[in-house]
């Protein structure tokens, strides 16, 4: 039952200005803190930290229209409601009745929901409703969707198709840290999912007949669907080089929870010689988390500096030297050759040999070479038209093209990206962030069609050493890099800019700069080049009302 809690050291009137943010502690609440906002000459009182991974929302970013963004990983929350606007938190913020009286300022709740730092979702439904949603995946993007569908009031049945048929899974945690315990990877638990009607199963679609709305899979069911989102993500690259297509044992893709198993249980109690084969962001965490685990790592990237093309030499520089602190050694500018078996066990990897004829002595292999658009499904598809690089070209609302009531999200969608730089040009982003978005914006479309779809920007982060933190999207190009702050520390931040047009910002140890670029872009405000490098302060910048995208 709802009662009445003092705010420890406010007092009444409120006298808070408009953008205003002020963290306070709950008086007899241990550990209870809340969050006062002032947006639009109105009060509002939430949970001060962010659900997704408890970051202090009074070092997010807080628009005139009343949306709030999370200092980390950009998650959003709409401050009248509570509720989430963009990934990747799902849970949305609790909201406190403001009380003031006799000199002091009160909320009403109750201590469990104060100390919970959420509103816990209730997705309970009996699906009465003969609308039919099929989702193909179980990844981030499924998980948007469905969890959009729900709680925008969906009725119907909601059925997905997963490869891997467990539950969505917070698929960072599987290159960053090696988590291989679907219990603590998983989003939500079993009951969640069979409390909202929502059935994940088993297997892998082997025909769609979009003319007849059904969905034929490899165990010989069919199901039937009057919505469709295909949402199979990327399936992972093997190099077509001996010894490392899948032909020797201990050598690793990366990228379902069974992966990580597997290269946990080759580990062992770790001090194995380790090589990675890509400096991508997966070769990159991967490397990083084993190193950390104290196991000789090597990383073979065919670049100058890890992740130049997306990140560009200067950045790329900066994480290979904060790899290098924790113990991994790089071969780059390099090309692998072959892998050759071991000297005690021919099934398994012993060594890697570059094309300059080092030889890398390894007890296991982990290959990040990128991942391709997992549409095998639908290439024999008369149907449907893939592009050259297998992914399916979307309207902005993730509608496919020439097909009705079909959807594409995640890794497999080419869609109109209008960020800076974008101008609405065709574009595959692998992002899982962007997945997730993408889910909740066709949640949105199913339980509202009149709606018009609302175009984000992506939010990317990894962990590296330090915290890194991107938005924007450098796939389309960029001409230059403007570095600001300490690289050794680091400290810093990095626009890529197009011309005079930022195109993507990224930063360590800076928040919440990326954070406010992205509110920028949105509104078509953000600096160009030359202020940025004559040291225009973008925090100091007012973001105005009118949002562009």
């Amino acid at each position: 039952m709802a009662q009445e809690f003092k705010l420890k050291g406010v007092s009444s009137p409120l006298n808070l200005q408009n953008f205003d943010k002020q963290e306070v502690e709950v008086e007899g609440v241990e550990g209870g803190k809340v969050l006062l906002l002032k947006v639009q000459d109105k009060i509002h009182a939430t949970s001060a930290n962010c659900t997704h991974f408890g970051a202090p929302l009074k070092n997010g970013v807080l628009t005139p229209e009343g949306r709030l963004t999370c200092p980390w990983h950009g998650a959003c929350f709409n401050v009248s409601t509570g509720d989430v606007e963009d990934a990747p938190a799902l849970d949305p913020l609790s909201k406190y009745e403001i009380v003031e009286k006799d000199g002091a300022v009160y909320i009403k709740s109750d201590e469990g929901s104060i100390k919970a730092n959420r509103r816990f979702l209730n997705l309970k439904c009996s699906a009465k409703s003969d609308e039919q949603v099929l989702v193909i995946g179980g990844g981030s993007g499924t998980l948007g969707a469905i969890e959009g569908l729900r709680g925008g009031g969906f009725s119907g049945k909601i059925t997905v198709i997963s490869k891997e048929g467990y539950r969505p899974i917070d698929r960072t945690k599987l290159s960053k840290a090696l988590l291989a315990d679907l219990s603590k990877a998983a989003w939500r638990s079993q009951d969640f999912y069979k409390d909202a009607s929502i059935d994940i199963t088993q297997d892998e679609v082997d025909k769609v007949d979009f003319a007849s709305k059904k969905v034929s899979t490899k165990s010989g069911k069919t199901h039937e669907y009057s919505k469709l989102v295909l949402a199979t993500g990327g399936t992972p690259r093997w190099l077509p080089l001996e010894g490392l297509k899948g032909d020797l044992g201990n050598v690793f893709l990366l990228r379902s929870l069974e992966d990580t198993q597997n290269i946990v249980k080759a580990v062992g109690d770790n001090g194995k010689k380790i090589v990675v084969v890509g400096s991508s962001f997966i070769g990159m965490e991967v490397g990083n988390c084993l190193a950390g685990m104290k196991n000789d790592v090597t990383v073979i990237g065919m670049e100058q500096e890890p992740m130049e093309r997306v990140m560009g030499a200067k950045v790329g520089k900066i994480f290979r030297g904060l790899l290098e602190k924790n113990g991994v050694k790089f071969y780059m500018g390099a090309s692998v050759e072959k892998a050759t078996p071991s000297s005690t066990d021919s099934s398994k990897v012993g060594a890697v040999h570059l094309k300059d004829g080092t030889v890398l002595e390894a007890d296991l292999v982990i290959e990040g070479v990128g991942v391709a658009p997992a549409t095998e499904y639908l290439r024999d598809n008369s149907a449907i038209k893939l592009e050259k690089d297998g992914s399916i070209r979307t309207n902005e609302s993730f509608e496919v093209q020439g097909l009705d009531n079909v959807f594409a999200i995640g890794d497999i969608a080419t869609y109109p990206y209008h960020g800076p730089g974008g101008n609405g040009s065709p574009t595959r982003i692998e992002h899982w962030n962007v997945a997730q978005n993408a889910g909740r914006s066709v949640a949105k479309t199913i339980n509202n069609p009149s709606a018009k779809p609302k175009p984000f920007i992506p939010v990317f982060w990894s962990a590296l050493g330090a915290q890194l933190r991107y938005c924007g999207n450098t796939v389309s190009g960029y001409d230059d890099v403007v570095l600001q702050g300490d690289t050794e520390k680091p400290a810093f931040i990095a626009y890529y800019t197009q011309g005079d047009t930022v195109v993507a910002a990224a930063s360590m140890m800076k928040d919440p700069l990326v954070m406010q670029t992205a509110e920028l872009m949105r509104r078509g405000k953000m600096p160009g080049k030359k202020e940025l490098q004559d040291g225009v302060d973008i925090l100091s910048i007012n973001l105005p009302s009118e949002i562009k995208m």
